[in-house]
């Protein structure tokens, strides 16, 4: 029965010119970065910890939180082998495996995480990197690389240098090029008296910590913004057209994360404006609730949104998608499954619409034609599609996943 609703919905979009065949195979070459801390709530691995901060904000206590590296990646396996295709993994610094021994991130060396990259090189995944400059005694007051204090600016600003060369280990033993992406919190919760200083420390900054040239075949930079955070809410120094700029002058890529705008502000309709201006994006996607609270991704409009200007502005290549949301109310693993295959999926909606023939619509001023068919594909067979692609891919059809995860839960998370 499913081969044949396979059979009948390629049919109906094979009408538009649409290759169906083609289209699994793009689709199987995106490779989307999945964040590590979704398994752990953000707590990461050092042995001196502090408390989560920077605006930040995990709630919930389902059971069966990793504890450990071991946990951690052995979550991750559970969770990569539901999820069609082939991806990456994000960490954080506070990832580190320092084997019991007190490192300070400005020491931080590719040592530290020479365990992640033998995991993904077993399994043939590639490896982004994050600075952490939070949940850190040198970030209880909210500054990092803005700070006044020089001694605390440039204890951060070794610890973005050290990030780099982590990141072009990771490009240099997996043969795949690292995202190493800067996020500070700075800022300040009441309206400041003097916004111009702290951006020049921030500029300055960053200035010295890519003064070092690293082969993009390596290790690519990216720098991301902020409007507003828990503690932050009237200033942040790291504004969207603080980075904008950066970005555009210095040759570093813009990295957009959907939770980091005004609620009411949409990325998808930012990501055209910038593919004019860069060669590549990269992309951070959420689901901000009021605020950036990072939800877990659902299949809603805007993410179709986010995935239809990627693909009708032909810019797979060049727009690096990764995901940021924590939720400690549900299953872990279930989150991580539901987040990337709803991108995954928004990616395959994509790839089925008229894309080249809705814009001669919108050429040609024929509105009423280009609104009609964009509302008749909603309700094309476009699930009949995913099914064929998940089980073309290996990976359980529809729901099934869910009882993979229920099971796991019952062997291995129940027991920590």
């Amino acid at each position: 029965m499913r081969k044949e609703n396979f059979d009948r919905a390629k049919q109906d979009y094979e009408k538009w010119g649409i290759n169906v065949d083609e289209v699994f195979r793009q689709l199987q070459q995106v490779s989307i970065s999945i964040h590590c801390w979704q398994g752990d709530d953000v707590s990461g691995f050092e042995v001196k910890k502090t408390e989560l901060s920077g605006g930040i904000d995990v709630t919930g206590n389902y059971p069966g939180k990793a504890r450990t590296p071991e946990e951690l990646r052995q979550d991750l396996k559970k969770a990569l082998s539901l999820i069609p295709g082939k991806h990456r993994v994000n960490l954080h610094a506070m990832y580190a495996e320092t084997k019991g021994k007190v490192v300070e991130r400005d020491e931080l060396k590719p040592e530290y995480f020479e365990n992640w990259v033998n995991w993904a090189k077993e399994h043939g995944l590639g490896l982004d990197f994050n600075p952490t400059l939070f949940s850190h005694e040198k970030a209880a007051d909210g500054l990092t690389l803005s700070h006044p204090n020089e001694e605390i600016r440039q204890f951060w600003i070794r610890h973005c240098i050290a990030s780099r060369k982590i990141g072009e280990y990771f490009g240099k033993k997996l043969g795949t090029p690292c995202l190493t992406n800067i996020w500070i919190p700075d800022g300040y919760k009441d309206i400041p008296s003097d916004r111009l200083t702290p951006r020049q420390r921030l500029k300055d900054s960053l200035d010295q910590i890519f003064a070092e040239k690293i082969d993009e075949a390596y290790n690519i930079d990216a720098v991301e913004s902020k409007l507003f955070g828990i503690g932050s809410e009237s200033y942040v120094v790291g504004s969207h057209e603080f980075y904008l700029g950066y970005a555009l002058t210095n040759k570093k890529v813009y990295l957009l994360d959907t939770g980091h705008f005004h609620p009411t502000e949409t990325i998808s309709n930012k990501i055209s404006a910038l593919l004019l201006y860069f060669d590549k994006l990269a992309l951070h996607v959420s689901r901000p609730v009021r605020w950036d609270s990072d939800h877990v991704v659902i299949f809603d409009e805007e993410l179709r949104e986010i995935a239809l200007e990627i693909v009708r502005n032909q810019a797979l290549e060049r727009v690096m998608i990764g995901l940021d949301f924590f939720d400690a109310s549900i299953n872990r693993i279930a989150a991580w499954v539901i987040g990337t295959r709803n991108m995954i999926k928004a990616l395959l909606y994509a790839m089925l619409m008229p894309n080249d023939y809705l814009k001669q619509l919108q050429e040609s001023g024929n509105f009423t034609e280009r609104l009609a068919l964009i509302e008749e594909f909603k309700t094309y067979p476009f699930g009949a599609i995913w099914d064929a692609y998940c089980d073309y891919m290996g990976v359980p059809v529809r729901e099934t996943w869910l009882e993979e995860v229920k099971k796991y839960e019952q062997e291995v998370l129940r027991k920590r």
